[in-house]
């Protein structure tokens, strides 16, 4: 689920290309850090979630290791390995310490989050 916040804007984070497929790039939108992944080459999935990871109290998801359980698309933080569902930031092992969700886009080759 998004953050339950009123889009005021969308920010430019960097261009599509700057994003190694099946990783993520950290970003400062309006003072919060931000993770934003890439899922896939040929036409890649965006997702944004927060960086910060609840469980380690480090901001460091943007470098976890991306895959999927099930049909769930996930990162796993690189400290205490739980899994974050990039849709929702539902933090898989452990509810209580899901993060928040944004919107993304791309457009005219940059990505784009909503903030």
């Amino acid at each position: 689920m998004h953050r339950d916040i009123q889009l005021n804007q969308w920010n430019a984070v960097c261009s599509l290309d700057q994003i190694v497929p099946d990783t993520g790039v950290a970003a400062l939108l309006n003072g919060r850090q931000v993770a934003v992944f890439r899922v896939g080459a040929a036409e890649p999935r965006l997702f944004a979630i927060d960086n910060y990871d609840p469980n380690s109290e480090a901001a460091v998801l943007s470098r976890g290791i991306v895959g999927s359980i099930g049909e769930r698309v996930v990162v796993a933080s690189p400290i205490y390995k739980q899994h974050f569902d990039l849709q929702t930031g539902e933090c898989l092992e452990a509810p209580h310490h899901s993060v928040s969700s944004y919107p993304v886009r791309v457009e005219d080759g940059k990505v784009w989050v909503g903030a």
